[in-house]
């Protein structure tokens, strides 16, 4: 099957123990990101975005057998980790052409427009050399594939025969305790680096609950929500990180800074707003 995003995910028999129905998520989510990670020429971003959703898919699904899945887990979680770090700039440059092109979408006044214009040019010529760099560095991404599918082949050797529902419950509750902790703090603060933490949380329990499929109604009440947070945190997220590119190392022309910082300012403040409704639309827990 294929989700919108792209992503193709296996459903595994539902008559399968819970262990071995989440063994057989994560493999899938680790051959996807294997194959989205050999898309070349105009694909080549649009791969490693998904590649990337793919990887935090397969660390979701790892934490929902944690501890029990042996020391095994915690190390090719920890190289999945480091390859989706690495792969983050390339991610983040396509991000910021990407909410560029959502504000001219918007843009409902001349001079914005053209401002915005100049900025995604800036910004796709960025991203460009961002990927010479990555490719010089590994072309064609060969070695992050390899470590991937040295990865996906150990996969199975962990004991996800010792998972069973108690885990799982166990943990579906520890990830709900910490995104219910990470929301409070950041709407307290209203830090971007705290919205950015509840985000990562959000978006892992909404994870997880995809890779449960029919065994997430465990928390039916909270499912949907939790999906809609972590798509509007993801928004923020992306406004949060074209406002850093404004800064004195920018490649956007110095005296288009203002507006873009302005106009992402108002991005974020309708995202935000738009959180706040979610949330008092959620039925109680």
């Amino acid at each position: 099957m294929r989700d919108p995003g792209g992503s193709s995910f296996v459903l595994p028999s539902p008559d399968a123990p819970v262990g071995a129905r989440l063994r057989d998520y994560a493999s899938a989510e680790l051959a996807q990101a294997i194959a989205c990670l050999g898309w070349r020429g105009g694909r080549l971003h649009g791969g490693i975005h998904l590649a990337r959703k793919s990887l935090r898919r397969a660390r979701a699904t790892l934490a929902l057998g944690m501890p029990v899945l042996g020391p095994g887990a915690e190390l090719i979680d920890r190289e999945l980790r480091r390859m989706n770090r690495r792969l983050s700039k390339l991610r983040d440059t396509q991000a910021v052409v990407g909410t560029l092109d959502v504000l001219l979408g918007k843009a409902d006044a001349a001079e914005s427009a053209l401002v915005l214009r100049r900025a995604r040019r800036a910004a796709a010529q960025a991203r460009a050399a961002r990927a010479r760099s990555t490719l010089a560095d590994d072309p064609q991404l060969r070695d992050k594939r390899a470590l991937l599918a040295t990865l996906h082949a150990a996969l199975p050797a962990l004991r996800w025969d010792a998972v069973g529902e108690t885990d799982v419950h166990a943990a579906l509750r520890l990830a709900l305790v910490r995104m219910d902790a990470a929301g409070a703090s950041a709407q307290a603060s209203g830090r971007d680096e705290d919205w950015h933490r509840w985000r990562r949380h959000a978006r892992r329990l909404s994870q997880q609950h995809r890779a449960l499929g029919d065994m997430a109604a465990l928390l039916p009440a909270a499912t949907d929500l939790h999906k809609r947070l972590a798509v509007l945190l993801g928004e923020a997220q992306d406004f949060a990180l074209l406002r850093e590119h404004c800064g004195k190392r920018s490649v956007f022309a110095r005296a288009d800074r203002p507006l873009l910082r302005t106009l992402t300012d108002d991005g974020m403040r309708r995202v935000r707003v738009r959180v706040a409704k979610a949330l008092l639309a959620a039925p109680p827990a």
